[in-house]
């Protein structure tokens, strides 16, 4: 089984691109973030027709994940179902063959101090929660864009993002959190040395020098750990006319 995650910074913008991807790497499921249209603007007729079916949580002008799949996903549930507040499209879950699926956009979180910056450690905190209460099967597969850079190898130019809302310290020790609750980083486990990145500013040549970050994942529960096969960051959809400034990660399942 193939597995892609990807912010693709509002999804009208990208649908030409994803449906290129979808032909290029033949994935069976598609964790998409950042959608930035509700339900009604997101193109389910044409990835139908590429063969893929949508579970999709949108919202106008802002945030939005969706799943695609080749099988019709079952059981979509959005949100952390824990009386929280619901009130970003962040988070959709659903069963798509024997796996729990899900497309988690964490928020960045703007400012370290600020109260986006108290919005992001909490709803870091109610998604380690979220992990924690999970029953073991189906097993979890969490794609998305956490707007965390883990550690060190994660980050072309540790000296500047040092502090920042990607790698300040409370936001990589809610990693560590997620890793506690059970679940492993796909990529790492095939790729330990640095320089590896799935995010670069579109100003000041940000992807032609590599000056990037490592904030895109996907996270598997420890029986799907043992069974990934292979993890890689796509470049190439990077380049080219009007990418996202995110890349997608890729990873296969035995």
């Amino acid at each position: 089984m193939r597995i892609v995650t990807w912010n693709v910074n509002s999804i009208r913008a990208r649908q030409e691109r994803l449906l290129a991807l979808l032909a290029r790497h033949r994935p069976d499921v598609v964790c998409l973030q950042e959608l930035k249209t509700a339900a009604a603007g997101f193109p389910a007729a044409a990835l139908a027709e590429a063969g893929y079916h949508a579970a999709v949580h949108g919202q106008k002008t802002y945030n939005g994940v969706a799943i695609l799949a080749r099988e019709a996903p079952a059981e979509v549930a959005t949100g952390f179902g824990d009386g929280g507040d619901e009130s970003q499209a962040r988070l959709v879950t659903a069963t798509v063959g024997g796996l729990a699926i899900a497309s988690a956009y964490v928020p960045n979180g703007k400012e370290v101090g600020s109260e986006k910056w108290a919005y992001k450690l909490a709803w870091l905190d109610r998604l380690a929660a979220w992990v924690r209460r999970r029953p073991p099967a189906p097993p979890l597969v969490l794609g998305g864009d956490f707007n965390i850079a883990p550690d060190a190898r994660d980050v072309a130019s540790p000296e500047v993002w040092a502090g920042s809302v990607l790698c300040a310290p409370p936001a990589r020790a809610a990693w560590e959190a997620l890793l506690a609750a059970g679940l492993t980083d796909a990529f790492r486990l095939h790729h330990d040395e640095g320089g590896h990145y799935s995010w670069w500013d579109y100003r000041q040549l940000g992807f032609p020098r590599n000056d990037g970050l490592r904030i895109d994942h996907v996270l598997l529960a420890a029986p799907l750990a043992a069974r990934c096969t292979g993890a890689f960051i796509d470049r190439d959809e990077r380049k080219g006319k009007l990418p996202s400034d995110h890349a997608p990660v890729v990873i296969d399942l035995a």
